[in-house]
């Protein structure tokens, strides 16, 4: 009987959740706000449910965010990232240990915090979070170089700070040698990135070749593999996080079978662990402790946001320019620094300390639970308007293809499906003026519901499916073509209009 209730309560719960995503998504909140006050409605302030093993959650929440990161990498697109992922890594490296820097610094000065309890806070609150800037920032028009800053830079950064904060919680007596955390941190993601560079590759190899009987398997696998890279990394003492997040980011742009239901799949698995993670969090929260965190908490979020998250950027894109490569724009570091949105990942990271007895580590944790729920108020609504005021808002950016592909094994051949979405120049292009390869050609277009089979006269319009057949071996160009059609429309060469796929 027990287990039936529990069952039930987990389950309205969950069910409660799924209908405020709704509701957040009218009013521009990031959803975690919503989950976070359904646990402290559940918790010892609320319905009187006990939860105060910091280790216990430190465990599951770290669990949770390798499926978020997982999620994360499996549907970001490599070819709108590719040209941030340098941007990315600097902020997610150099621009993080600047944050930590100047929090710990202020936190020490202003607030007359130990070294130790102000670096601890520093490193927390250093990571941006994968799932809140991914839910905020894919409902916003932004250029795609600037949005993929954005989505590298969370994916990536949770892998540093991860290995700061678990350095600082784990090392008693005195602050340890900076050139220590260096050493150790480079290393650790040096062994994650190569199991990740390893894991992605093997597995893409394997499930392509490898015919699974049923095909709801294949997102199984392939959430699997990125597990296998987790543990692996962990187990050779590396990066965890950025091994799943490299492995889902190699097997999430690799021609997979059935890779549209994988990211299905993906996505509702993370958002299920978003929800147990932020109803967790809110009810390992004691309310009652939380009015003598918010004065500390709100000068350290105040630091962070108007001094250490824009020194970051700024410090980032001057070493990115010195490196020759394209920086950001003045525009787009401001947004940058406004858009660092914080979530779970701080408040999961300051359970480590907390479990590890590390003195003072309970008043992080409150103060770290002040900062994610005031900021996420003040930046997450805000951020459509801040994009317009700074005109890096792109309302009219076509949206990407969604290629869906199943394999015909027998033929060595790949049946596409298209979806035309809005403002995609492909609205009004003739069949014959796709100019696909030889191999491939539109089979069947569906549209308002009705089926029919295209002539070459044929005119495409928005919202319509495409059916293709293509031989194997020019689908990566039929994929070009398509790609480059609904971007510039039908006089678009070949490889796109920038000359690249």
């Amino acid at each position: 009987m027990v287990v039936d209730v529990w069952l039930l309560l987990g389950a309205a719960v969950v069910i409660a959740a799924v209908i405020s995503v709704r509701f957040a998504h009218r009013s521009g909140l990031p959803s975690l706000l919503i989950f976070l006050a359904l646990g402290l409605l559940l918790g010892e302030s609320g319905l009187g449910i006990q939860f105060e093993n910091a280790a216990l959650a430190q465990q599951i929440g770290l669990s949770a965010l390798a499926l978020i990161l997982a999620e994360g990498g499996l549907t970001t697109s490599w070819r709108q990232v590719r040209s941030a992922v340098p941007t990315a890594l600097v902020m997610a490296t150099v621009g993080v240990a600047v944050s930590i820097v100047v929090v710990a610094l202020a936190v020490e000065r202003l607030l007359g915090e130990d070294w130790r309890t102000a670096l601890v806070l520093g490193a927390v609150l250093a990571s941006t979070d994968a799932a809140a800037v991914f839910s905020v920032l894919r409902r916003l028009p932004l250029p795609p170089r600037l949005a993929g800053i954005l989505e590298a830079e969370s994916g990536f950064n949770d892998a540093p700070t991860v290995i700061v904060v678990v350095l600082l919680s784990q090392t008693p007596g005195p602050v340890p040698n900076p050139w220590q955390f260096v050493m150790e941190a480079g290393i650790e993601l040096v062994i994650g990135a190569a199991v990740g560079l390893l894991v992605g590759p093997l597995g893409a190899y394997a499930l392509r070749r490898i015919a699974l009987p049923v095909s709801g398997l294949y997102p199984i696998a392939v959430l699997a593999l990125t597990f296998v890279a987790y543990g692996g990394a962990a187990l050779l003492h590396g990066s965890g996080f950025l091994a799943v997040y490299i492995s889902a980011l190699i097997l999430g742009n690799t021609r997979l079978p059935h890779r549209s239901a994988t990211r299905g799949f993906a996505e509702g698995a993370a958002w299920l662990a978003q929800i147990g993670l932020f109803v967790m969090l809110g009810m390992l929260a004691s309310p009652m402790e939380m009015p003598s965190a918010i004065v500390p908490g709100m000068v350290a979020g105040l630091v962070l946001l108007l001094l250490a998250r824009p020194l970051s950027v700024t410090v980032s894109s001057f070493l990115v320019r010195l490196a020759g490569v394209a920086a950001p724009s003045w525009r787009e570091q401001a947004f940058l620094s406004w858009a660092g949105l914080r979530g779970a990942v701080p408040i999961v990271l300051a359970t480590i300390p907390w479990a590890s007895s590390v003195t003072g580590a309970e008043v992080v944790f409150n103060e770290v639970f002040v900062i994610v729920i005031a900021f996420t108020l003040l930046q997450g609504p805000t951020l459509p308007l801040v994009a317009r005021l700074l005109r890096v808002a792109a309302p009219d950016e076509a949206k990407d293809l969604e290629v869906e592909s199943a394999p015909l094994e027998e033929l060595n051949a790949d049946l596409l499906q298209v979806r035309v979405p809005p403002s995609s120049l492909l609205h009004g292009v003739e069949i014959f003026e796709l100019r696909l390869p030889a191999g491939a050609a539109v089979t069947l277009i569906v549209r308002e519901g009705r089926t029919f089979v295209p002539s070459d006269s044929t005119r495409i319009r928005t919202e319509d499916q495409l059916l293709l057949v293509t031989t194997a071996a020019c689908r990566d160009a039929v994929e070009r073509r398509l790609r480059a059609v609904s971007r510039r429309g039908k006089l678009a060469g070949w490889y796109g209009e920038h000359g690249v796929g």
